[in-house]
């Protein structure tokens, strides 16, 4: 039935704008959220524009038992899943850690990191059988440099950079593919999702800079897929122009 992708947090951002990039290049998707309205209306909308087949799976990723029933549920001929994109993610808070919130932390730890490892033991056996696939994990600057009011938001991301690595090491000699994808300031839900839907402080985040869009890591996650197979890209690690690293940004005004 053609190639399969497999991406978590379709509902919104990047993992939105990944599903659009990878359907107009042919790619029948697995898509995945929480929110089945927005599920279904991404995919009736990738249906009538590329002609692609989907299969929608909602549930919680960062509940095990829901994982593995999702993935059982899905037809023998959709589990053979060409690429894997880990999308799923979020930071909830930006306090100190010594006024953290316990529920925020587990919140984040349970999406960011477990769910990631949930989704991989799942697909990835069926790639090391098969001898063949790619699996993106989305990290962030967060996982590469400590900033103020980062701390479990930096400690899941510096975690996944680390897995990443280890990852790539366990599947390399079965002909697996590992890329991190390691964005800067990207104006999605982020933002929003941190600040618990107060929107003037999500705007505040990218006032002044011109920010990345989901659709720039989009394009990052298609040219490290479409790399020839003796190709593996294993790590990317882009933000705006006006954001040399996690701690500095360059504003107007």
């Amino acid at each position: 039935m053609g190639k399969i992708a497999f991406i978590t947090g379709a509902t919104a951002g990047i993992g939105e704008a990944t599903a659009h990039k990878l359907a107009s290049q042919g790619w029948n998707l697995i898509l995945t959220g929480r929110r089945k309205d927005r599920l279904e209306s991404l995919a009736g909308v990738l249906k009538q524009t590329h002609g692609i087949d989907t299969f929608i799976l909602q549930f919680d990723i960062r509940n095990a038992a829901a994982c593995n029933s999702a993935w059982g549920n899905l037809p023998e001929t959709w589990q053979i899943v060409d690429l894997l994109v880990n999308n799923a993610g979020l930071a909830a808070g930006r306090g100190p850690v010594q006024e953290g919130n316990p529920d925020d932390w587990e919140q984040m730890i349970d999406t960011n990191l477990k769910g990631l490892l949930y989704i991989t033991r799942l697909v990835s056996p069926g790639m090391v059988a098969r001898k063949h696939g790619h699996i993106i994990n989305i990290g962030s600057v967060a996982g590469r440099e400590a900033y103020p009011g980062g701390n479990v938001y930096c400690a899941t991301k510096f975690a996944v950079e680390g897995l990443s690595r280890c990852m790539r090491i366990d599947l390399a000699p079965h002909q697996v593919r590992v890329t991190t994808i390691s964005p800067g300031m990207v104006e999605t839900e982020f933002s929003l999702v941190r600040f618990k839907g107060d929107a003037d402080k999500a705007k505040e985040v990218y006032q002044g800079i011109e920010p990345l869009v989901a659709q720039d890591i989009a394009e990052a996650i298609s040219w490290a897929v479409h790399q020839p197979e003796r190709v593996c890209i294993n790590d990317i690690y882009l933000t705006c122009t006006a954001q040399p690293n996690a701690n500095i940004s360059f504003r107007k005004g």
